[in-house]
This record gives structure tokens, sequence and C-alpha cells, in this order.
């Protein structure tokens, strides 16, 4: 019974296996020209897709500033800022996501890509309900820049309501 067993497992797994390239072990370059990955957003990255990319070469996001105090806020306000940004780099500048360290900052930003020499903005806004005292937050910019994340600072002393 046990050789009976044992004849049917072998069987099974080497029926398995031969299946014609279910499990061939294929090379990273044959993993890239497979359409396996042609929806992954890196794949379409006209900046990396191809290449490796110089910091030459790269998108750079050159801020006015990068940390802003709202100074005195009432508990509840909502208090808003926008950054200014230039593409000061020589590629189109992608900007693929943008949050804020909790859920009481909340970023938005252009979706579009960004071309050298132009710029664009990231609006931040601050929600101080709940809160009080001195507050510090950060939202964390991801781009197609080197390096690919940059972090922008708000901050503000929430004082209760009169």
């Amino acid at each position: 019974m046990k050789n009976l067993f044992s004849i049917l497992f072998i069987s099974a797994y080497f029926a398995s296996c031969s299946g014609e390239d279910d499990n061939k072990i294929q090379s990273a370059d044959e993993v890239l020209n497979s359409n396996k990955i042609t929806g992954s957003k890196i794949y379409h990255n006209p900046v990396s897709a191809d290449k490796p990319i110089s910091t030459e070469e790269a998108a750079i996001m050159s801020f006015e500033e990068v940390t802003h105090d709202f100074g005195k806020v009432t508990e509840g306000d909502l208090a808003q800022h926008v950054y200014k940004f230039k593409n000061t780099g020589k590629a189109p500048l992608v900007i693929t996501n943008a949050s804020g360290s909790c859920g009481c900052t909340v970023p938005s930003w252009p979706k579009e890509p960004i071309a050298p020499g132009a710029g664009g903005e990231i609006k931040v806004s601050y929600n101080s309900t709940g809160k009080s005292g001195r507050e510090e937050k950060e939202i964390t910019v991801l781009a197609n820049t080197i390096p690919n994340k940059t972090t922008l600072r708000i901050s503000a002393l929430v004082i209760d309501k009169p």
C-alpha cells in the first residue's frame, strides 16, 4: 500500500511539473519583456524604464519653502497652505503620491507631468478638530526625482475655542 501511494505521489508530482512553460525560470530580461508587468507604473516611467538615470538628467523639484507655520489656530478650524515648486531638472516631473503623517493633514498635487522649467503647487489642508497645543505634521511627496522622497512640514499652535 505504501508503495502504491509513493508511485501515485511521484506520478502526480512529475505530471504537474510537465507543463510547457508554467514552471520555467525566467531571467529578469524575460520578465521585463513579457506582458506580465506592462500595467506597472514603474515599467511605464519614461525616464527610468529604458536605462538608469543620472542625477544630471533627472527631474528636480525645487520648492520656494518646505516648512510652514500656521501660527495660532483655533481648535476646529481648517487651515490651508500652498507649497509652490518648479521643475528645475531636465526630465518631466511626475508626482506619484503625496500623503500626510495623519488623517488631519491632506495634500492635493498635480496629476499631470510637469515639464522642465514649469511650476506647480501642492495644496495642504490641516484640520485642527480634536487637536490642542503644538502640532507638527509632515507631508511626504513621492516623485521621479533623486532621491524620490521630499518631506514638507507644517506646524500650528492649536488653541481652545473661546
